[in-house]
């Protein structure tokens, strides 16, 4: 039982980290979009 409760936090930690950069990733994409097609 100890044994899944460790590994929990950790697969959790390392999805939550992967998913921010995916989001900061998509949101300067996005954002060199729209600078880009701004001028």
């Amino acid at each position: 039982m100890s044994a899944i409760e460790d590994k929990f936090p950790r697969a959790l930690w390392v999805r939550l980290v992967i998913y921010i950069a995916l989001g900061h990733v998509f949101g300067g994409f996005l954002y060199l979009l729209f600078e880009v097609g701004a001028k």
